[in-house]
């Protein structure tokens, strides 16, 4: 072996050594942080299980030394009630993401072709909307009293289902492609729905799952506006309903105190962490079916300067 061949495999294996040593500190930098993300959640579980005397005498505790289910019990005390707003939660987010996915992404098309004359003027006309708003009375009165929200399965999506932040990412992305596709389209017959439907919507994939899952957690996470419209007990959406369960819980806790009756007779604290497990627990499981478009999405429908 020549000088110049022993210099180059030391050089490569030093340099792969080097690749080796920042794989090793890069997967315990990435396992570390994703324990620090988990563990809210696992001491969530944890307490959502232990009994109400042990979070208050020990805290949260890392390890479950004491069992009870009686939070979850409190928790699903009239199951109908429950899953009845569970079914209306899903319903909710899946007709509620599905329209609010295919506004964004058409206005996002509009105003990212160049030959639409007046993009400028409805792009700002968007824009002018996230700064200055009537505000909260007069939005009330025009849902309640001219839209008829009230108790009505639309007040519940109508109100999230255009979002300008989306849009704007579908904008950026759809400009982004490149405009020779949609012009061999036009030459060839195609009208603007055709390219959107066969053409945008196929090679706009990780838009799609990124402003699903941003749709998706925005509605099941919603309880506002079933505050404001539904009096209606039969069309409660699941976060307001444990929201109402739980305020009943601090209820009963403050007359257990007036009374002179031991605080644990109501488990709140653990009350509290069973309906986070109950609420969250079927959204987490969205998240894995998006996360291979999800980073593509965000980066490539990033605003960029």
């Amino acid at each position: 072996m020549d000088e110049k061949e022993f210099v180059k495999s030391r050089t490569y294996r030093k340099l792969s050594a080097d690749v080796v040593s920042l794989k090793i500190v890069g997967y315990v930098f990435i396992g570390l942080f994703a324990v620090i993300c988990f563990l809210p959640f696992y001491l969530i579980i944890i307490a959502s299980f232990t009994p109400e005397k042990t979070l208050i005498r020990n805290g949260y505790p890392l390890l479950l030394k004491e069992f009870s289910v009686e939070a979850y019990k409190l928790s699903i005390k009239n199951p109908e009630d429950i899953l009845r707003a569970y079914g209306t939660t899903f319903f909710v987010t899946i007709v509620g993401t599905f329209l609010s996915i295919l506004l964004a992404t058409m206005t996002g098309y509009a105003l990212s072709r160049k030959d639409f004359p007046w993009r400028n003027g409805f792009a700002f006309y968007f824009f002018f909307t996230t700064l200055f708003g009537g505000g909260l009375v007069p939005w009330y009165i025009l849902c309640t009293r001219y839209l008829g929200f009230k108790n009505h399965i639309h007040a519940l999506i109508l109100p999230m289902l255009f979002s300008v932040w989306n849009m704007i990412i579908s904008k950026t992305f759809m400009a982004g492609i490149p405009s020779a596709i949609s012009e061999s389209a036009k030459i060839d017959g195609a009208n603007d729905f055709t390219i959107y439907f066969r053409l945008m919507l196929p090679l706009s994939k990780p838009l799609v799952a990124t402003l699903g899952l941003f749709s998706a957690l925005a509605y099941w996470n919603d309880w506002y506006n079933c505050m404001l419209f539904i009096s209606n007990e039969k069309m409660f959406m699941l976060q307001y309903y444990l929201q109402r369960m739980l305020g009943d819980a601090e209820a009963m806790k403050t007359v257990a105190e007036k009374s002179g009756l031991p605080l644990t007779a109501v488990p709140l604290e653990s009350m509290k962490m069973a309906m986070t497990v109950v609420a969250t627990g079927p959204i987490v499981l969205l998240y894995p079916f998006v996360q291979r478009y999800f980073v593509k999405g965000m980066t490539i429908g990033a605003v960029k300067g």
